[in-house]
């Protein structure tokens, strides 16, 4: 895993009229890793994707992608560069009029110049890849919930991305389908070398597939660390139960390095 991160947050503010949503936000995601945002509703998780693949531009801070600073770069200036992005949408977002094939080929036909021999190959390998040969003629009505999920992570690495947001993956699927979603997640990260960037609610999820977590609340970190420091952590456990967050006194002081945020716990007071 590189040093150099695939995406980075410095002190990203985001209000939408009086509301603040992101209040002064720093993370750094390593490339490769699978990095998972929790947060109650409101607290951000969406936003935070939306910052990343330039749908949303930040009202104070800096974000950067792949090294590139791109906090006011115009929207002519994404064109190329959301190419390395894949995005899985809460609710699959298929076009209902087109076919698993040709869902799947949309964003190869948007980007690409390539032949209609090269386009079909790639999304035959894209749909075995999720475990879905043989479905290219059909439309999303005809798929289960599950399926259209990985209808919708097959188009999201159409494009071989280097770094893949998911964004709530496993919500409305039953527990045999979840599973199913989260195994794709960590095959695929592994397959590809891809970044993985997962914004949920579902705990076991999260714990399945997660190099490291974070924990938004009010708009700013009040955890992150790796999976298996941060899963009892007393912040967490709160968030599981929806219960009151410890007081500030009653949170163990750990050791901040900024540069290397996956060497330590960080907690929201240190990110103000």
């Amino acid at each position: 895993m590189s040093d150099a991160p695939a995406v980075e947050f410095r002190g990203v503010r985001k209000s939408f009229r009086d509301k603040a949503v992101l209040r002064g936000l720093d993370l750094r995601i390593q490339s490769g890793e699978t990095y998972t945002i929790l947060g109650g509703s409101g607290s951000g998780k969406s936003v935070c994707l939306k910052h990343m693949i330039g749908l949303l531009r930040c009202d104070a801070g800096e974000v950067f992608v792949l090294g590139r600073e791109v906090s006011r770069l115009p929207e002519h200036g994404w064109v190329g560069l959301r190419r390395d992005f894949g995005m899985v949408f809460q609710g699959a977002a298929l076009f209902d009029s087109l076919s698993v094939f040709e869902n799947v080929a949309y964003p190869i036909r948007e980007h690409m110049d390539w032949s209609e021999e090269r386009v079909r190959e790639r999304v035959r390998r894209c749909l075995e890849g999720v475990g879905l040969a043989g479905t290219e003629a059909l439309l999303p009505a005809e798929l289960s919930g599950g399926m259209r999920k990985r209808v919708g992570v097959a188009r999201a690495i159409a494009l071989s991305p280097r770094i893949v947001l998911y964004d709530e993956p496993t919500t409305g699927l039953d527990p045999a389908n979840a599973r199913r979603v989260g195994q794709l997640i960590r095959a695929l990260q592994v397959e590809l070398s891809a970044t993985s960037v997962v914004v949920t609610h579902d705990l076991g999820l999260c714990f399945a597939i997660s190099d490291r977590v974070a924990l938004l609340r009010d708009g700013r970190l009040a955890l992150e660390g790796p999976a298996g420091e941060v899963r009892e952590h007393a912040e967490l456990r709160a968030f599981a139960e929806g219960s009151e967050p410890p007081p500030p006194t009653a949170r163990p002081e750990a050791a901040i390095q900024p540069e290397r945020p996956e060497a330590a716990i960080h907690r929201g007071g240190s990110h103000g």
